[in-house]
């Protein structure tokens, strides 16, 4: 009797694996929102830095049909979970959680321990077989090298998906060295305001839509009695995506991969996720508005993939 209960704690820990995160990471929680303009829902060039950038999740702009991506649905909410998980995954796993709950198991009835060891075999295999179908869909590929800097590389662009709609009146602009500083500040000095829950620092640096999905992020923690904390953040290496100028704007989406020691805080101030000893490092893309005049701000983030 013993071992079966055993493998069941391993096979509630390996459901447990796969739901979703409920820890908080870095400024905009892993997201892809905000607005890019008229190139909102087109994805930008891929970079040695990140090749593929995920799809805005939750944007303002409205989508408009003829700049739209062919396929692509904008979600509004939080998350970062693939159509494809709410889809055919979603429903295999929602199935075998509905014949658990009627006592048939996840494809069948359970016996005994060849039936438990059966189960866990049957969930690998579908695993396996889900992530095959996803990297089959996606188109992702690994990324691996890339030289460490401090300094912005506007050369090292690699091809990567073009749009498949035709792009939006616009003229490219030329990106200085200044401007490459003003966006590693900007990394910083978001990640900062945010671990601080700065919504005045905030509302300073990034557009108002971006300050309100921080602010909401913020709530959130809140409600939940942890805050994310963010700190020693290192810009590893960075390119530049694209920029152009719009409307009287400009416009300059970058991807960066930085490193920094990420832990969340209960209220008592103890650390309930990530290590104060151990640094994690991210690659994003963002984008970042500039009005005739006036210094960057942030306007966008999205997720590498």
């Amino acid at each position: 009797m013993r071992r079966p209960r055993v493998l069941a704690a391993l096979l509630l820990a390996f459901l447990l694996a796969l739901a979703p995160g409920l820890a908080f990471a870095r400024a905009g929680d892993g997201g892809s929102f905000g607005s890019r303009g008229t190139r909102t829902y087109m994805l930008p060039p891929g970079t040695s830095t990140s090749p593929y950038a995920a799809p805005l999740q939750r944007s303002l702009t409205p989508q408009s049909p003829a700049y739209a991506q062919p396929g692509y649905a904008p979600r509004y909410g939080y998350g970062g979970g693939s159509p494809f998980m709410s889809g055919l995954l979603g429903g295999l796993i929602g199935a075998g959680i509905g014949g658990l709950l009627f006592g048939h198991g996840l494809f069948g009835g359970i016996h005994g321990f060849g039936g438990i060891f059966g189960f866990l075999i049957q969930i690998l295999l579908l695993v396996w077989l889900a992530r095959w179908v996803m990297r089959m869909f996606s188109g992702a590929t690994a990324f691996a090298g890339g030289g460490m800097g401090r300094r912005m590389d506007m050369d090292a662009m690699s091809p990567g998906p073009m749009p498949m709609a035709r792009a939006p009146a616009s003229r490219a602009i030329q990106i200085g060295p200044a401007d490459f500083q003003a966006f590693e500040g900007l990394l910083k000095s978001v990640q900062a305001a945010w671990s601080a829950h700065d919504l005045n620092t905030l509302r300073a640096i990034a557009t108002p839509e971006m300050a309100s999905y921080f602010a909401e992020q913020m709530g959130e923690q809140t409600s939940r009695g942890v805050r994310n904390m963010v700190s020693d953040v290192r810009l590893e290496h960075g390119d530049l995506a694209e920029a152009w100028a719009e409307d009287g704007r400009e416009y300059a989406t970058v991807a960066m991969r930085f490193s920094m020691t990420d832990v969340t805080r209960d209220e008592r101030g103890q650390v309930v996720d990530g290590s104060l000893a151990e640094r994690i490092t991210a690659t994003e893309i963002w984008t970042f508005l500039r009005a005739p005049g006036g210094r960057w701000v942030l306007s966008a983030i999205q997720q590498a993939r």
